[in-house]
């Protein structure tokens, strides 16, 4: 068992005051037996602000912050604790039918597994569905575990992260040919492949915690991270990093789960003015234990 505490501090600035329309924050995190959120507060300036809570349709906790009066800078604050129990790939238990793959899922549970099982990018040339199946074994099966294991690792090993000021995630397909990206697009990368195979996959947002910030190899850390999850016959929805080849939850936060990476926004919203009145960002993530 591990208590981390998140920071996260987000900060917009502008050239004049502007009003605020509606922004949307994701940044509770979903209670479960691996993860329980201890505590939680957000501080929002300026502070005549209004703030409603609702469930998405995914079940995340999203915070819906209203405006009463205009102002050049708006800033929100997190701060959050939870208690932290590691779940490793050697603890999954995977049915015997689902070891070897290909597998499939229970009858009852198709229905419910179907638009995440559904390919959501276009892939006119098959290139990422010929880059997923080069990792089936040709001639003997496949177990299901290695198979998503190497999925996962070859795309930290063979993809180079580097972050984007730019919103948004790339296609599947402009990863793949980049070579490149964020968090967020190998995990939509390994959703998109995991999909092609027949598998049920959804996106994750949260954040990561870095052991030593100073010379880590792990990559998402002073920010909000992403990662992806698979439905697995008896090991259920298990996480996958491919930024950082993780298996498992280990130092993982999970915030909120969705279909698709635009469902899944840590922070969106918008001003009334037009685009030179906005001066600048800044974003501050620290994730720290005890």
């Amino acid at each position: 068992m591990t208590i981390f505490s998140v920071r996260h501090i987000t900060s917009y600035r502008y050239v004049r005051e502007v009003e605020f329309g509606e922004h949307r924050l994701m940044f509770r995190p979903r209670d479960s037996f691996d993860q329980r959120l201890m505590e939680a507060s957000l501080t929002i300036y300026p502070e005549e602000s209004r703030v409603r809570w609702i469930h998405d349709v995914f079940g995340n906790c999203v915070a819906l912050v209203d405006f009463s009066r205009p102002a050049s800078e708006l800033r929100f604050e997190t701060w959050i604790t939870l208690d932290h129990t590691p779940q490793v790939a050697l603890d999954l238990k995977v049915d015997d039918a689902a070891l070897t793959y290909p597998f499939s899922y229970d009858k009852d549970e198709i229905a419910d597994l179907t638009p995440a099982m559904q390919r959501h990018y276009p892939d006119p040339n098959d290139e990422v569905g010929r880059w997923a199946r080069q990792f089936l074994r040709q001639g003997r099966p496949t177990e299901t575990g290695h198979l998503l294991m190497t999925l996962c690792y070859a795309i930290r090993e063979s993809f180079v992260y580097a972050r984007r000021q730019e919103h948004g995630t790339q296609t599947p397909v402009q990863t793949l040919q980049l070579r490149s990206g964020t968090c967020r697009d190998f995990a939509l990368l390994m959703m998109e492949a995991a999909r092609i195979l027949g598998l049920a996959a959804r996106f994750v947002t949260g954040y990561v915690y870095v052991p030593d910030r100073d010379g880590s190899t792990v990559l998402g850390g002073g920010s909000t991270h992403a990662w992806c999850q698979i439905y697995l016959p008896g090991a259920g929805w298990t996480e996958f990093d491919p930024t950082n080849g993780i298996v498992g939850n280990r130092d993982l936060i999970r915030v909120a789960v969705a279909r698709d990476p635009r469902q899944a926004v840590p922070l969106s919203g918008s001003y009334d003015g037009d685009g030179k009145d906005f001066d600048s960002m800044t974003v501050q993530v620290n994730v720290t234990t005890r």
